[in-house]
């Protein structure tokens, strides 16, 4: 039995699909999401084996949502939408299954038939869809949810307590790994534990062994280390 999570911003249609896939004794339903970035937190958390997705999603879409998830890691995505253009765009794509609304008990039966059968997530992941940029970063602060724009980020960072943004104003929690946020978003690597905005660098004071650190214009210190202080000089234009 492979496990889910059915991602969809309308209560009804999570409940509809959760019943059918249910029925087919062969899906067992781990969660919900109502959005992109309760979805991607669950995601993180339940690791499902495959992932029912609906692509019209306020604020952040099924398909950016599938940006900000690891390769590695991602489980099986399957669309769910009502709208036909973006079903043929998935299905051209390779994605690997998707889903017409209202959805119909047969098509279910093939799609959870294709997924019991696939043991291969590289051919089997729709990961040539999924967004090249992301142009802005899911985050938790403050007992509230915030979308901030990636070229407001001045560096980023991990530590014991998961990856962390920080902005001139506010510093906030995220969901994505500094895997994606280095992969996906201008942010360069300058430490194995941080990621910086060349646009944020205010000045790097050369330290000694080779090391150095990084003032971004908040003021805020980051380490560099010798391993990336030469690329990051290079970006800087300096030889």
């Amino acid at each position: 039995m492979l496990s889910a999570l059915v991602i969809d911003d309308e209560l009804f249609a999570r409940e509809e699909l959760t019943e059918l896939l249910e029925e087919t004794g062969q899906i067992e339903v781990i969660g919900h999401a109502s959005n992109a970035i309760e979805g991607l937190k669950k995601i993180n958390q339940l690791k499902p084996d495959v992932v029912f997705l609906d692509i019209q999603m306020p604020q952040i879409t099924g398909i950016e949502l599938l940006g900000m998830l690891d390769p590695d890691t991602m489980p099986k995505v399957v669309f769910v939408t009502a709208y036909d253009e973006f079903a043929i765009q998935a299905f051209e794509d390779n994605a690997f299954d998707y889903l017409l609304k209202p959805v119909d008990t047969c098509r279910l039966e093939k799609t959870v038939k294709r997924l019991l059968k696939s043991e291969y997530q590289e051919q089997a992941s729709p990961a040539v869809l999924a967004p090249q940029t992301l142009d802005q970063v899911p985050c938790i602060g403050h007992n509230r949810i915030m979308i901030i724009p990636t070229q407001d980020v001045e560096f980023a960072y991990t530590d014991i307590s998961g990856v962390h943004v920080q902005t001139r104003e506010q510093k906030a929690t995220s969901q994505l790994t500094l895997k994606v946020l280095e992969e996906k978003t201008p942010l360069v690597r300058c430490h194995r534990q941080f990621l910086v905005n060349i646009k944020a660098i205010k000045e790097i004071k050369l330290l000694e062994n080779g090391l150095a650190e990084i003032i971004t214009v908040s003021n805020h210190p980051i380490p560099v280390s010798r391993r990336y202080l030469k690329t990051l000089k290079e970006l800087l234009g300096f030889h």
